[in-house]
């Protein structure tokens, strides 16, 4: 269902626009035209090797299901052939979604939409809903901030996938943009850790935001490894004004959007030394997840969603 003015998905399929995404009120139909795109561009570039179309044909069995029949080749031949896919794989894929205020930046008091990090999760995460269901695996979802605040575990059912698109829907309307929710991510992930029963892909978007101390964090990654599920971290930030504090020659009031406490700077005063420290901790987080096995990826809000579904399909690629 199309809510205000005509988009032109064309341009959306190559850009990355959450502006225009906005127009539309359906998460399923934006995240179907995204991965579209998506695909066309890998079958038109040096990756098409990632194609989720099928790899040859087989003889048709009686009694199967003839959905994967191809007919044209029937009109040809007078042969009943199938379709085999190479993604037919039963791989269990456990999004997970960082949903505490510190994801709601850039914050704008009364903006109609949100144009934020967790809105950059939240379309990215119903692109791989598609994708997943697409190749034929089960998926599952998790929120959460200090704790989980909705779970459901992987399936193949499209009542699932309308769940999914639901609650992710429900997470970008402005109205439900809660501030001071703080954030737990090391108990939660050992929380995940142990509640998923089956070996996964869990696959972890957040700004890697937490009161904790660092080596606990990186406990709590390291938790899943040794549960045999494989991680994939989409470290999501805006990487302008969180890794390079890119602001104004000007004073600014800061505020943090999970405590309520305020700071007023000059950020050029303090720039070099803040750029320094979150690169330490970066760079620390990066060697970490290469200890660990945990596919890190930098997930930048202002950049195409293509990066993000590369990363996917490429470690989905080594898996099988």
């Amino acid at each position: 269902m199309l809510s205000g003015a005509f988009v032109n998905f064309a341009a959306v399929k190559n850009i990355f626009d959450i502006e225009q995404f906005h127009q539309f009120d359906n998460l399923g139909l934006i995240a179907r035209e995204v991965v579209e795109g998506f695909i066309t561009g890998l079958h038109r570039s040096p990756f098409h090797g990632f194609s989720v179309e099928f790899a040859e044909h087989r003889l048709y069995n009686q009694g199967e299901s003839t959905k994967h029949i191809d007919w044209k080749l029937f009109a040809r031949t007078d042969k009943l052939f199938v379709k085999q896919y190479e993604e037919e794989t039963n791989l269990r894929c456990q999004l997970v979604i960082d949903t505490s205020s510190s994801m709601l930046f850039p914050y704008h008091k009364g903006k109609k939409h949100l144009q934020n990090k967790l809105a950059f999760s939240v379309y990215t995460a119903a692109a791989l809903i598609y994708l997943l269901r697409k190749q034929r695996d089960a998926t599952g979802l998790t929120l959460f901030s200090d704790e989980i605040e909705f779970h459901t575990a992987p399936r193949l059912s499209s009542v699932n996938a309308e769940l999914m698109y639901g609650k992710l829907s429900e997470l970008i309307q402005p109205e439900n943009a809660h501030l001071r929710k703080n954030t737990n991510t090391t108990e939660v992930l050992h929380q995940i850790a142990e509640n998923i029963h089956k070996r996964s892909l869990v696959v972890l978007f957040s700004d890697m935001i937490d009161s904790s101390e660092t080596d606990e964090l990186f406990s709590a990654l390291q938790h899943l490894r040794y549960n045999k599920h494989e991680v994939i971290l989409f470290h999501v930030t805006d990487h302008r004004q969180e890794r390079e504090f890119d602001f104004s020659n000007r004073p600014h009031k800061f505020v943090d959007l999970e405590t309520g406490q305020a700071i007023k700077l000059n950020p050029w005063e303090v720039k070099n030394r803040y750029v320094s420290s979150v690169k330490s901790y970066f760079n620390d987080l990066k060697v970490k997840c290469g200890q660990y096995q945990i596919d890190l990826a930098e997930a930048d809000i202002n950049k195409d969603f293509k990066e993000v579904l590369l990363a996917y399909m490429v470690k989905r690629k080594q898996l099988f």
